[in-house]
């Protein structure tokens, strides 16, 4: 979460769409429920909505095919171009704290 400075002071309490993105693609490290993500990244429904349907176009999120989960309900697991950019975020993060 990159802090911003609001009355002197640093603030984290607004998130930028990317750290909403990074947010979504570490809690899909290891395979997530919609609901999972829902609660986890703090989101609305039809936030989530939108987030996963970019996430998905542009290749940084997949649906867990059928034979790879053990119940009904829709996986959610990060691809590796999605684990190439929570890297470069999480060190532009660390960059920006130093």
């Amino acid at each position: 979460m990159i802090l911003v400075k609001v009355g002197g002071k640093l603030d984290s309490s607004h998130r930028s769409h990317i750290d909403i993105v990074a947010d979504i693609l570490d809690a899909a490290a290891d395979g997530v429920k919609k609901t999972h993500i829902m609660y986890k990244c703090n989101l609305s429904f039809k936030q989530l909505e939108t987030y996963l349907s970019l996430l998905l176009n542009r290749g940084l999120l997949r649906a867990v095919p059928e034979e790879e989960r053990t119940s009904y309900a829709r996986f959610f697991k990060i691809t590796n171009k999605g684990q190439i950019l929570l890297h470069a975020y999480d060190s532009l993060k660390a960059l920006l704290a130093a």
